[in-house]
């Protein structure tokens, strides 16, 4: 006999397909879903929904839009569009903008180089850093990859493939923990780092 009935079980399986969401955890959120109002699952239903049907990736730098069009960040005439900030996921971009100082762009990968996980330049965005990068508008790419192994190879990795263009490169300097993730630093480290960044080749 199943531990829960149908409806339940089947909520519990779809919160484990969340990131880091166990059986117990899963478990709690389906009864608190199940003490819900009808009005508010309907409204906790169509934002999922909506997140599916509304959020789309700019076609300039892969973040997240509103639109099919370009990001908020890429269409706005404030911006310096002459420096590139690189980053592995979106999530890095709305982080980084607590970096009141940076005024730059961005430029999404989609995640890192990992051999052991098959993950090659080819799954990741870089063929279009490349060909931002080789318009020749672009003074700087700031590499602002995770202090992890693949976050340091791909560092590597993006500075080795950029270098024939002549464009500056630099790395965040490690103000953020080695083994951390940019998504759990707080403004004061993130500033840090982005002012002590270093430059590949110097």
């Amino acid at each position: 006999m199943a531990e829960y009935i149908a409806p339940i079980q089947r909520l519990i399986e779809e919160f484990r397909r969340l990131p880091g969401v166990g059986a117990k955890t899963a478990a709690r959120y389906a009864f608190a879903t199940l003490d819900l109002s009808d009005e508010a699952a309907a409204e906790f239903a169509e934002a999922i929904i909506a997140i599916k049907r509304e959020v789309h990736k700019c076609p300039i730098c892969f973040s997240l839009s509103e639109s099919a069009d370009a990001c908020e960040i890429c269409s706005s005439d404030k911006r310096d569009r002459s420096v590139i900030c690189v980053v592995e996921n979106p999530k890095d971009v709305m982080v980084m903008e607590r970096v009141r100082g940076y005024r730059g762009t961005y430029h999404v990968l989609g995640g890192s180089l990992s051999p052991i996980d098959n993950v090659t330049p080819d799954d990741l965005t870089v063929s279009a850093l490349v060909g931002r990068v080789a318009t020749g508008e672009i003074d700087e790419v700031i590499i602002a990859t995770n202090p992890t192994p693949g976050g340091d190879t791909t560092a590597a990795y993006l500075a080795r493939v950029l270098e024939p263009y002549g464009v500056r490169t630099s790395r965040l300097a490690y103000g953020i923990p080695v083994g951390g993730d940019i998504e759990y630093a707080d403004e004061v480290t993130l500033y840090r780092a982005m002012e002590g960044r270093r430059y590949f080749g110097e």
